[in-house]
C-alpha cells in the first residue's frame, strides 16, 4: 500500500463542488435598461447619504437629525424599488423582457411574491 502525504478531503469540499454545480445561474434582466442610469444615480445618492449618516453617528450628532436622514434614505430606497418594480411589470410581466415566461400563473405568482416582499421591507 502506497502512503502519501495528502490529507483526506474535508467535509466541506464535496459540498462546495455540489453546491457550485447545482446553483442556478443568476438571472439577468433588461426590463429596467431604460431607467438603469436613473436607478444607479439614486443608489449612488443613497450610498452618499449612508456615509453621511455614519459620519453623523461618529460625531455623536443629535438623534432626531440622524433619524431624519435615515428616513430620507428609506424614502430613496422605496423610490428606487418602485421604479425597478414598475420596470419589472412593464418588461417581465407584460412579456417584453425575453425571459420566455409562458405560464401566466407563474408570472402572477412571481409578481405577487415580489410585491409582498417589497412592501414588507419598504413600508
Amino acid at each position: 500500500m502506497k502512503m502519501t502525504n495528502q490529507l483526506p478531503p474535508t467535509l466541506d469540499e464535496p459540498m462546495r463542488d455540489t453546491v457550485a454545480a447545482t446553483a442556478p445561474a443568476p438571472r439577468q434582466s433588461t426590463s429596467y435598461a431604460a431607467d438603469k442610469d436613473k436607478i444607479l444615480a439614486r443608489l449612488r445618492r443613497m450610498e452618499g447619504q449612508v456615509r453621511g449618516v455614519q459620519k453623523m453617528v461618529e460625531q455623536d450628532q443629535y438623534c432626531v437629525d440622524v433619524l431624519t436622514q435615515l428616513s430620507a434614505i428609506i424614502a430613496a430606497a422605496r423610490a428606487a424599488g418602485l421604479l425597478v418594480l414598475e420596470d419589472h411589470i412593464r418588461g417581465c410581466v407584460f412579456g417584453t423582457c425575453g425571459h420566455g415566461h409562458n405560464d401566466r400563473e407563474d408570472i402572477l405568482e412571481e409578481l405577487t411574491e415580489a410585491i409582498e416582499r417589497f412592501t414588507r421591507t419598504a413600508s
